[in-house]
C-alpha cells in the first residue's frame, strides 16, 4: 500500500529519490508551472534552460528526467509537461505520467500546480492512480513496483478541506485500483464465484449489506438470461446485490454491472485474436462494485444498490444454442440468435431486478459491443438513455470526474430489427449497423416503466491494449468507477 500524505512547501521534505515538477509552454518556450520555484532557485535559475536543452518543450504527458548533481536533496528532477493551460484533468494526467515513470523508487516529492482542494485532489488521484502496477504473477520485478511514498505539496492552507480532497483522492484511487486488479486477474483464478466471493469480501468490509444467488436460486428465481449464459461453462454464474443506504436518502440510485468473467462467444465462438483480452469482460461488474466501495466510504446522502450480474460463456455440450429462447426474470422471453451477444442477456436479469428496488434511476455499465469501439474509439464510453436530461447528466458527471463520454441516440427505427419470429425480442438485429446502439434499444426494453435510465457501453475504455499513457496502465483501467460515484453525489445533492 503506497503513503499518500501532503505537505506546505515550506515544511515539504526534498530528501527524497525524486520531486516532481510542472512544465507549461507558450509561444516563448517551456516554463515552470507553479510549485517549481524552490527547486528553480536550486538549479541557481537555469532550471528551464537545463531541460530545454534536453529536448522539453511541455507538451501533455511529456516527461523529462534531469539528475541535481548535489543542487538539491533529491538525486531526480522529473518534469512533466502540462500543455499551454491545465484542468483538474491535466494535473491528474500530468502526476500519472511522474509516478510512472518513477516505478521501483522509494519516494517521491510532487511539486505540480496545487493552491486548491481541487487541485490537491486531482494531483493526488493521477499520482496514485500512475503508480499502480499489478505484479501479482511477476517475479523478481522490483524495477516497477510502485513508489512507496508520495508527498503532495499544495500552496494552501492545509485545512479540513484539503486534506479531505487528499482523502477522497485516495478513496477513489484505491476501489480503481481493486477493479484494475479484478480485471487482470486471469478467469482461471476469477471465476463467477470467485467474483462472488471477492464482491462479498469487499462489500461487508465496506459495511454493505450483500446478498449472493448462487445457480440454484438463480434457476428457481428464473433468471434465465444467467442462467442461459453460464449453462455452458463447468463454472457456474451468480447475482450478486450490494447495497448502501444513508440514513437521510431521499433518492435512490441502482447500478448494474456486466460480470462475464470470460467471454469465448459461446457456440458463436469468437476468432482467437479477439478472445485474449475477455477476462475484461466483467469490467463492469467489477465497476460497480468498486463505486459501491468508495460510495460506502465517502458517505454521500443517497441509497445506492449495486448488482452484479456475473456468469462464464463459454461452449459445451451444456452451452444455450443459437435460436434457442430464454425467459428473462419478470417474463419477458428472448430468442437467442448468437451467443457471443451475451452480456445484454445477463444484464436483463439484473435490470429487471433492479426494478424491484424502486430506484429513481439506474444507471447500468457493460463492456457491451465491438461497436463502441468502432464509433468512439479506446477511450470514450457512449451514454445512451431513455430520457435526455438523465443522458446529459452522466455525460456531465463523467467529464467532471475526469472520464471520457460520449451521448449516443436510442434511435426507434432500429428496434424493428430486433423482433423475433418466435419470442418477445430477439438479442440481435439481422442488420450489421448501429450495433451499440441496438444493445441498448434491447436494454431498454427491460427497464420497468417511469424509471429513468442509463447505459454506459465502456468495450473500449475498460481494458488499454496499447501503451500506458497519464494516469492509465496497460491492461484493465478501471474505467466508470469514477462516473458512478460522481452519479451517485449528484443524485444525492439533487441532480434529479
Amino acid at each position: 500500500m503506497t503513503n499518500l500524505s501532503l505537505a506546505n512547501a515550506q515544511s515539504a521534505s526534498l530528501d527524497v529519490d525524486a520531486v516532481v515538477v510542472g512544465v507549461v509552454t507558450d509561444d516563448s518556450g517551456p516554463a515552470l508551472a507553479p510549485g517549481a520555484a524552490g527547486v528553480d532557485e536550486a538549479f541557481q535559475g537555469r532550471l528551464v534552460d537545463a531541460l530545454s536543452g534536453l529536448g522539453a518543450a511541455g507538451k501533455p504527458g511529456e516527461v523529462t528526467k534531469i539528475p541535481t548533481f548535489g543542487n538539491l536533496a533529491a538525486p531526480l528532477v522529473v518534469a512533466v509537461g502540462l500543455g499551454e493551460s491545465y484542468d483538474a484533468e491535466a494535473l491528474r494526467r500530468a502526476a500519472g505520467a511522474a509516478l510512472r515513470s518513477l516505478a521501483g523508487s522509494g519516494s517521491v516529492t510532487v511539486l505540480l500546480p496545487a493552491a486548491t482542494a481541487e487541485e490537491v485532489a486531482a494531483v493526488a488521484t493521477g499520482a496514485l492512480l500512475g503508480n499502480y502496477a499489478y505484479l501479482n504473477y511477476r517475479t523478481g520485478d522490483g524495477d516497477k513496483r510502485p513508489v512507496s511514498d508520495i508527498t503532495v505539496v499544495t500552496e494552501a492552507d492545509t485545512n479540513a478541506e484539503v486534506q479531505g480532497a487528499l482523502d477522497r483522492a485516495r478513496t477513489i484511487a484505491e476501489a480503481v485500483s481493486l477493479v484494475r486488479d479484478l480485471v487482470n486477474a486471469p478467469p482461471s483464478d476469477l471465476n463467477p464465484e470467485a467474483l462472488a466471493d471477492t464482491a462479498r469480501q469487499v462489500g461487508e468490509e465496506a459495511g454493505l449489506s450483500v446478498e449472493v444467488l448462487d445457480e440454484k436460486a438463480l434457476v428457481e428465481g428464473g433468471y434465465g438470461g444467467i442462467v442461459g449464459v453460464g449453462q455452458g461453462s463447468v463454472n457456474p454464474p451468480r447475482l450478486v446485490r450490494l447495497a448502501y443506504e444513508h440514513p437521510e436518502a431521499t433518492k435512490t440510485v441502482a447500478f448494474v454491472g456486466k460480470g462475464i468473467t470470460f467471454d469465448s462467444g459461446g457456440l458463436s465462438l469468437k476468432p482467437s485474436e479477439a478472445m485474449d483480452w475477455m477476462k475484461s469482460d466483467m469490467g463492469g461488474a467489477g465497476a460497480v462494485l468498486g463505486a459501491l466501495k468508495a460510495i460506502a466510504a465517502l458517505g454521500p446522502k443517497v441509497k445506492v444498490v449495486g448488482y452484479l450480474a456475473i456468469a462464464e460463456n463459454m461452449p459445451s455440450g451444456t452451452a444455450q444454442r443459437p435460436s434457442d429462447v430464454l425467459t428473462i426474470y419478470g417474463g419477458k422471453t428472448v430468442e437467442v440468435l448468437n451467443t457471443d451477444a451475451e452480456g445484454r442477456l445477463v444484464m436483463a436479469d439484473a435490470i429487471v431486478r433492479a426494478g424491484e428496488d424502486e430506484p429513481d434511476l439506474i444507471v447500468d455499465v457493460a463492456t457491451l459491443t465491438g461497436a463502441q469501439l468502432v464509433a468512439l474509439g479506446t477511450r470514450t464510453a457512449g451514454v445512451m438513455a431513455n430520457d435526455d436530461d438523465v443522458r446529459e447528466m452522466v455525460v456531465g458527471a463523467a467529464g467532471r470526474a475526469g472520464e471520457s463520454a460520449w451521448p449516443m441516440p436510442l434511435p426507434e427505427e432500429l428496434r424493428k430489427g430486433l423482433d423475433s419470429a418466435v419470442a418477445d425480442i430477439a438479442n440481435i438485429s439481422g442488420e450489421r449497423w448501429g450495433g451499440m446502439l441496438v444493445a441498448g434499444i434491447f436494454l431498454k426494453e427491460f427497464v420497468p416503466d417511469g424509471v429513468r435510465w442509463a447505459h454506459l457501453d465502456i468495450a473500449g475504455p475498460s481494458f488499454n491494449q496499447g501503451q500506458p499513457y497519464g494516469y492509465t496502465p496497460k491492461g484493465g483501467t478501471g474505467a466508470a468507477v469514477r462516473t458512478l460515484v460522481q452519479v451517485a453525489e449528484d443524485l444525492a445533492a439533487g441532480a434529479l
